[in-house]
């Protein structure tokens, strides 16, 4: 592929041009260490300029009509379906993706991403209009928030640019995007799609830099109506309480832990299988991926070796070639920090059944990490408390039901989990007492652009995807019309009697 622009990734009132902060970062490849471009990184200055064109273009985006907004993404989905491949080829280099991942589930994602909230913009639903009081016909109104401020990770670097921008600019409003300044090139890519759209100059403006700087710049700036972010459950906390600061409305999708628990009648292929791709989707660099799995101890030998038997099948490689099953880590130092955990861990007792190194070779010389399983850790241990973001799942035994739930539910985090059982009323129980935004039932990690993605506890509030995401883009407004045309009301009388 041809070198990706080099002099910079700010795109700002439909233009892409250089940061203004003096500070340059070089965009790599985690898988080859090969440098994409040399980005020339966002101040607060280019932060001011996105918000200022972001708050021109509110006036007129916001009056647009739903069928209108509508229109414009579809044409927009067009625009990504014509460069599908593109999109693809640039998300595996910039994130370290093997190729069959992007082409297969990050650009078809996005594509579905933007047609439904291309429907969905006709369709903001409220409570019917109607004489609640006798005397006055009340009507709901779903109204745009105004610039949205987001903040997106580096996980999925164009989904998470679509389910910040899609729901945002589907109801109306306008947007400021920062994207990790690790892998910030589909973002722009992704806006510069939907300004070849038809969507106008500043409805959608993309600033990269670093967190401390761009990010703290757009969490603070008094324009900025409301604050998305998603990334770690400690950054999150801070972003909280710098938006508190201006009363700003925030929707956050934080770290989590999810569960994988497999109940003594499951099957234990089906499981299996589940697991391991559950827990190794785009290196465990998932929010979402199974990290800890619970096991029925007359299922857990059987689980336990089947589970290795499938991680030793799981082929590491170039990110071009379409036999590679796990790409890279995003970088040296979240490879380091994966090593460091499972390292602990062994230190602490636990048993390291397969993986748990840096690759041998060309491979080792880059971000990979072999897939890894760990058994005999403690409940309370930082492997099966804390995020890992890698490549890693925890193997654990349980006795009863009630155990199982309440391992389950033992971490700070809820934002995934999956329960694997032929019993109905296991799967029920299991839906029901989860702490989790998100329960599967025999199945771990699939998502569909009509549901909601969104936690519980330190995983975050407010929901991504879905007609719900647009509670967290709109205001909702009561309109309350008399219809008697009576100069003296009777709640008159609660102040003055009324002659």
């Amino acid at each position: 592929m041809e070198t990706p622009e080099t002099t910079g990734t700010q795109f700002i009132a439909g233009k892409r041009r250089p940061g203004t902060s003096g500070e340059e970062f070089a965009v790599t490849n985690p898988a080859t260490g090969e440098v994409l471009a040399i980005d020339s990184l966002a101040g607060a200055q280019d932060v001011d300029e996105a918000v200022a064109a972001a708050r021109a273009a509110f006036a007129e985006w916001s009056r647009t009509t739903p069928v209108e907004r509508s229109e414009a993404l579809l044409r927009w989905a067009d625009q990504l379906q014509a460069r599908a491949d593109e999109f693809a080829r640039v998300e595996s280099l910039n994130a370290g993706k093997p190729i069959k991942l992007t082409t297969g589930f990050d650009v078809p994602g996005t594509i579905d991403n933007v047609r439904f909230f291309a429907g969905a913009a006709r369709n903001l639903e409220g409570r019917a209009s109607g004489e609640y009081s006798g005397d006055h016909t009340s009507t709901i109104r779903r109204e745009p928030v105004g610039v949205i401020g987001s903040i997106a990770p580096w996980n999925y670097p164009l989904q998470m640019a679509a389910w910040k921008i899609l729901p945002a600019v589907a109801a109306g409003n306008t947007i400021v995007l920062k994207p990790s300044e690790l892998t910030p090139l589909t973002s722009v890519m992704f806006a510069e799609a939907a300004q070849a759209a038809g969507i106008p100059d500043g409805v959608i403006n993309v600033v990269t830099g670093t967190g401390p700087v761009a990010g703290q710049a757009l969490i603070t700036h008094p324009d900025v109506a409301m604050v998305s972010f998603t990334g770690s459950t400690a950054v999150g906390r801070q972003v909280a309480a710098q938006a508190a600061g201006s009363a700003k409305r925030v929707h956050l999708e934080l770290g989590g832990k999810a569960p994988f628990v497999v109940f003594d009648d499951a099957d234990v292929e089906a499981a299996a299988r589940g697991a391991v791709a559950g827990a190794l989707i785009n290196a465990g660099q998932d929010c979402t991926a199974a990290t800890r799995a619970y096991v029925q101890r007359p299922l857990y030998e059987a689980f336990v070796a089947r589970v290795a038997e499938l991680m030793d099948g799981v082929r590491l490689g170039p990110l071009d070639d379409p036999a590679t099953d796990m790409g890279s880590l995003i970088s040296f130092r979240q490879r380091d920090k994966v090593a460091a955990m499972v390292e602990d861990a062994r230190t602490a007792g636990a048993t390291v059944v397969r993986g748990g190194g840096i690759p041998e070779g060309t491979l080792g010389r880059a971000a990979y990490y072999e897939p890894t399983l760990i058994t005999d850790a403690a409940q309370d241990s930082a492997i099966v408390q804390q995020e890992i973001f890698g490549p890693v799942l925890v193997c654990l035994p349980f006795d009863s039901d009630d155990d199982a739930l309440r391992l389950a539910n033992d971490t700070p985090y809820g934002l995934a989990a999956s329960a694997w059982t032929t019993n109905v009323y296991r799967a029920g129980r299991a839906s029901r007492e989860i702490q989790a935004g998100c329960v599967w039932i025999n199945d771990h990690i699939p998502i569909i652009s009509e549901m909601p993605h969104g936690g519980y506890k330190a995983s975050g509030f407010g929901k991504d995807m879905s007609a719900y995401s647009f509670d967290e883009y709109t205001n909702v407004k009561h309109v309350m019309t008399d219809i008697t045309g009576e100069q003296h009301k009777s709640w008159h009388d609660t102040v003055f009697t009324g002659h």
